[in-house]
């Protein structure tokens, strides 16, 4: 883009960088794509429209203080929510009060594995997506990918089964007993190995009908213990059923 500043206009922008560099940057950015190039397509920004530009980014937003927090809040409860109007609104608040979209996208990555899980595994892959474009063309180009990913968890299935299951794996590694893993589980590397028992007994999946096969696969002390239980929307649903075709066959 074959853009001029006049020197009024740069004096301004070079005083506003050494507030927020980013802001002014963001507000140089909007000043150029809002100045119609002349016949030879040269943009000509005048200091009217980088102030408008700044004061347009400058909404009244902090993004160290409680508004931030509030406003981040408010998009990771409505996309929980399954709100795609409410998740797009808050989502625009923030990128046009100037809130880092790699702040953002982490938190839409955040949420694809905490609320959604493997009720849609390609949330996941559409939160990453999101970053990556982000991460490559920046902003305002990036804009609609935050919005796709953020509008995508709104309106996916959800799940915290995931979120769940982990924090129950957490809290027995940090108040049980930490047994050591089953002999039959260990890879014998040695002949020693193998005289103490490493690997012994250990029936291979894929050698029995549907490649599953019933053994103990947990230490003694939470053998029977469940961490994990799908929920029945989205795929999971089809987990579900899976789980509950192997375990009534044992």
């Amino acid at each position: 883009m074959n853009v001029e500043l006049p020197e009024e206009a740069l004096e301004h922008l070079t005083v506003m960088a050494g507030h927020d560099a980013r802001a002014a940057l963001n507000a140089l950015e909007m000043a150029a794509l809002v100045t119609p190039p002349d016949a030879n397509g040269k943009r000509t920004i005048t200091l009217e429209t980088v102030e408008d530009a700044f004061q347009h980014r400058a909404l009244q937003y902090d993004r160290a203080g409680e508004q931030h927090y509030d406003l981040i809040s408010a998009l990771h409860k409505c996309m929980r929510d399954s709100d795609p109007d409410a998740t797009l609104y808050w989502l625009g608040r923030m990128i046009e009060a100037g809130e880092d979209p790699l702040y953002i996208v982490r938190r839409i990555i955040r949420f694809a594995t905490e609320d959604i899980g493997l009720a849609d595994p390609q949330a996941l892959i559409v939160a990453m997506a999101a970053q990556q474009a982000v991460h490559f063309i920046g902003l305002p180009e990036g804009n609609l990918a935050l919005a796709e990913a953020a509008v995508y968890m709104a309106v996916a299935p959800k799940s915290n089964s995931l979120y769940t299951g982990y924090s129950k794996v957490q809290y027995e590694i940090n108040h049980g007993s930490n047994d050591p893993v089953p002999l039959h589980l260990r890879n014998a590397v040695t002949n020693l190995m193998k005289d103490l028992g490493y690997g012994k007994d250990y029936k291979y999946a894929h050698n029995f009908e549907g490649h599953y096969v019933e053994q103990q696969h947990l230490p003694d002390s939470v053998k029977d213990k469940h961490f994990y239980t799908p929920g029945e929307l989205g795929y999971e649903h089809q987990i579900s059923a899976r789980l509950k075709e192997w375990r009534q066959k044992h």
